[in-house]
């Protein structure tokens, strides 16, 4: 058996005399390369074998059944997600550094079985439906390729060939169709890296220089001043009416900066690189200590999963490479792989901390394309940058409060609480998929404690059918804290108000934001008299929530300030009073005590479940007015 072949050598693959890229990941800077150390190793070898060994698990063996046999199953979705072809690679893998046949059994059959998704165009679809959505064909032609250029030399001869055929074939559909504008921006920025790789692969000079444009036009999509990649929706370019693009950091982080980052190291194009750089570390100052990416206001927020979002393929390829840039990379990269550990369920990859608690089945999806990034990096570990996770990541300074002007969302560092607040009104699709806004309190974490408050839609929507699973035991109680008043059957609060305006200010002892809100229905009418100021306030010791009826005439019905807090089903509930609760959760006790009585909102189980992001969450109300305007809430951990 051949040896298997790095990210960093210039090889022929078998007998097909395809060149490989010659990539150099670990010396861009002309520094001496430092060893890597095993930890890092060893974690994402363990995590990617248990992926798939569960995955094996789910794949249909009916040999005499063309259109099933191969396929792994989703029982949490009941389908069979057409993307299940990327598995090849990490299965390849596996079969190729574990000699066990069962694995390369497994990648043999997978691609077999992905005949029931492929297209005349060289495309292959989203589903066994060929009018279902065919762009996704980059991201299983890249799997393919990886697959071939480090692990081809164990099939045989034959097999080799036909895949390496058929990679042509979707190598030629995205060179045909991609442009800057195709699709949501995650697409061309993929096949980025994409076209390059195959056109070293083939010697096809025409998806080179596809690549390179493809590439030179990444700068047209980064937001002003902080860089954060925006084009993640329909269409792409277009701001909202704050002035504010489409900008998702679960995309961004997990896939789009892949392709950029993979293409540049590749190329060593140094502008290049010092311009990803720049918007990595703007993401970066979204991960939570816990290695949560915090997606609570990104545009597509109905896949945001606590670890980044659904169907995305993770953040390490991209951090572990640039670790030798910034040293936070590395942490990240490796951070990440610890929480995606803690959220495996079963073998498999679940959307968050609580499916386990609640009995929710983990969507097969988030582990055959998690499984990529992994191998990705177990193949090239030999020549990425060191990767550990001693440089920290910028959440865990404590800073006061940081703007971002151009997402309309801000960031609470004080003692141990960590915070975001956001008023940011792109909506992604449709006018009521709705993401965190109106100047909602969209995380606050806590360093004993972890997640305390994160938000979800508005309302849970199918936007996606094929790429979202419902809702548990049909009950959707959103978990962002907020003002609410139901009137005439409606429902009015701050989470559809779009106008939202934010202030914040720095006192002596803590940090202050303050948003003045409108309560609104999904149709974007405001409820009579519906004005509030929400003031949030941050103290080493304690932080405060304060919702104040701000109508010239008062309103004139009872209001309700909401606050779904993050508790999990075997972290339990003690009442104080009326108005001061205590919950005991891993890591300390969290006391909330109201100026008003606290209800435990009723539940047709113990806790309600939320997809966005895989919590469990005790919903608690604290109604107030007409006769006194205002509510306070006071959060302690001890």
């Amino acid at each position: 058996m051949m040896e298997r072949r790095s990210f960093a050598q210039l090889s022929v693959l078998g007998g097909l005399g395809l060149f490989m890229p010659l990539h150099a990941c670990g010396g861009q800077n002309g520094s001496a390369k430092e060893p890597s150390p095993a930890p890092f190793k060893v974690l994402t070898a363990s995590l990617l074998r248990t992926w798939c060994d569960a995955m094996l698990a789910t794949q249909i063996n009916e040999p005499e059944n063309a259109a099933l046999h191969g396929a792994l199953y989703c029982d949490a979705c009941n389908r069979i997600h057409g993307r299940c072809m990327d598995a090849v690679y990490p299965f390849l893998y596996m079969a190729d550094t574990t000699g066990e046949q069962k694995y390369l059994n497994a990648a043999i059959d997978v691609m077999k079985w992905s005949e029931n998704v492929s297209k005349a165009d060289g495309s292959w679809t989203v589903v066994p439906n060929p009018k279902s959505w065919s762009g996704i064909t980059v991201f299983g032609a890249i799997a393919l390729a990886e697959a071939l250029h480090h692990h081809g030399h164990i099939l045989d001869e034959k097999l080799r060939k036909q895949w390496a055929q058929r990679l042509e074939k979707a190598a030629d559909f995205v060179h045909r169709n991609f442009t800057i504008d195709y699709s949501h921006i995650n697409y061309p920025m993929t096949a980025v890296y994409g076209l390059h790789l195959w056109g070293q692969m083939f010697s096809n000079e025409a998806y080179l220089e596809h690549a390179k444009e493809l590439a030179s036009q990444f700068h047209t999509r980064l937001t002003k001043p902080n860089n954060f990649i925006f084009g993640e929706n329909n269409p792409s370019d277009k701001p909202s009416e704050k002035g504010l693009y489409p900008v998702d950091l679960g995309y961004n982080v997990e896939e789009t900066l892949n392709g950029v980052v993979q293409y540049a190291v590749t190329t060593k194009e140094e502008e290049l690189l010092r311009l990803v750089q720049k918007s990595m570390e703007s993401h970066l100052e979204f991960m939570l200590p816990d290695g949560a990416w915090d997606n609570s206001w990104g545009t597509r927020q109905n896949k945001w999963s606590y670890w980044g979002s659904r169907t995305t393929d993770g953040c390490q390829p991209a951090f572990a490479l640039m670790a030798n840039r910034n040293k936070a990379f590395g942490t990240a990269a490796y951070l990440s792989t610890e929480l995606l550990e803690r959220c495996t369920v079963n073998g498999l990859l679940a959307g968050g901390l609580h499916y386990g608690h609640h009995n929710v089945l983990p969507c097969l999806h988030h582990s055959f394309a998690h499984a990529k990034s992994l191998a990705f990096v177990l193949d090239n570990y030999e020549d990425l940058p060191t990767v550990t996770k001693e440089e920290p990541l910028p959440r865990t300074g404590t800073y006061g409060i940081k703007e971002f002007t151009d997402l309309a969302v801000w960031l609470v560092s004080k003692g141990p609480w960590r915070a975001t607040v956001s008023a940011n009104d792109v909506v992604f699709k449709k006018p009521d998929s709705q993401t965190a806004t109106g100047g909602s309190l969209a995380i606050l974490w806590h360093q004993d404690i972890g997640p305390v408050f994160t938000a979800s839609m508005a309302e849970y929507l199918m936007v996606e059918p094929f790429n979202q699973q419902q809702q548990p035991d049909e009950e959707d109680i959103p978990l962002t804290p907020r003002v609410e008043v139901f009137k005439d059957n409606q429902w009015f609060t701050n989470l559809y108000d779009r106008n939202a305006q934010v202030e914040t200010k720095e006192e002596d002892v803590a940090s202050v934001v303050l948003a003045k809100t409108l309560l609104t229905n999904k149709e974007q009418q405001v409820l009579d008299h519906g004005q509030y100021l929400l003031t949030y306030r941050f103290e080493d010791a304690m932080t405060t929530i304060t919702a104040q009826n701000t109508g010239t005439a008062g309103l004139k019905t009872k209001a309700s300030l909401i606050l779904p807090v993050i508790l999990s089903m075997k972290e339990k509930v003690k009442r104080i009073s009326p108005q001061e609760l205590e919950l005991h959760k891993e890591g300390g006790m969290l006391k909330i005590v109201a100026s008003g009585p606290i209800t435990i909102m009723e539940t047709k189980r113990d806790r309600t479940f939320n997809m966005v992001p895989g919590m469990q969450a005790l919903p608690l109300r604290i109604d107030f007015g007409p006769a006194s305007p205002s509510v306070q809430c006071t959060l302690t951990v001890a």
